[in-house]
């Protein structure tokens, strides 16, 4: 029996339990929540959900797991911030000091407004979907500025609202909030590439 993928969702604040609940449709993946060093050692992905950017932020400090979260994120685990997750990995956001500082993206945090300014559209994403899915935008930021190495998934008057840098996926909206779960596959599917590189590099290392 194949042992499942432990996909981790950052549990202070924010939408966990949507991503939760997304992450358990699929039956090869287990979700869990990562509030100590314990879960996230454990968790071969994590999702940073939408919620309030800065109180994440603090408690990541609080609980001593600022520093071990972009050290893994670093060495290469796949991450994904969906709004304030966004923020959290940006290396500039506007008016701000950073946080976890590990993607090379410029943001504008609250660029849509307050929450009565929140909307929903359907729109195309190549990499993401052959249909149009639905994109849910609470507070949310856009990326301003990206650098070389990000690649844009989407666009939407004239703002990235989607980007990738390697092993990591940043939305300015929240996929979670929505019955579509491609944009989990996506990200499911980066857990896996990971785990397989990282198995291959294990047996190149003992040349079997």
């Amino acid at each position: 029996m194949n042992k499942k993928l432990k996909i981790g969702v950052l549990s202070f604040q924010g939408s966990v339990e949507e991503h939760i609940k997304i992450l358990n449709s699929f039956d090869d993946i287990e979700p869990i929540e990562v509030k100590t060093l314990k879960s996230l050692n454990e968790s071969d992905g994590i999702i940073l959900p939408g919620g309030e950017s800065t109180t994440i932020s603090k408690l990541l400090k609080i609980f001593n797991l600022e520093e071990p979260l972009k050290k893994r994120i670093e060495n290469g685990m796949p991450v994904w911030g969906t709004c304030a997750g966004l923020i959290l990995l940006a290396k500039n956001i506007e008016k701000e000091s950073p946080h976890l500082g590990v993607m090379d993206i410029f943001v504008k945090r609250n660029a849509y407004g307050t929450q009565i300014n929140s909307f929903v559209i359907n729109s195309n994403i190549d990499e993401i979907s052959k249909e149009k899915i639905p994109l849910v935008f609470i507070r949310a930021p856009w990326i301003e500025r990206i650098e070389k190495d990000v690649k844009k998934l989407l666009k939407i008057d004239n703002h990235i609202v989607a980007a990738r840098q390697k092993n990591m996926l940043a939305t300015s909206f929240h996929p979670e909030l929505t019955k579509n779960n491609e944009f989990h596959k996506y990200f499911i599917n980066m857990v896996k590439e990971s785990k397989g590189n990282i198995n291959a590099n294990i047996l190149e290392v003992l040349e079997i």
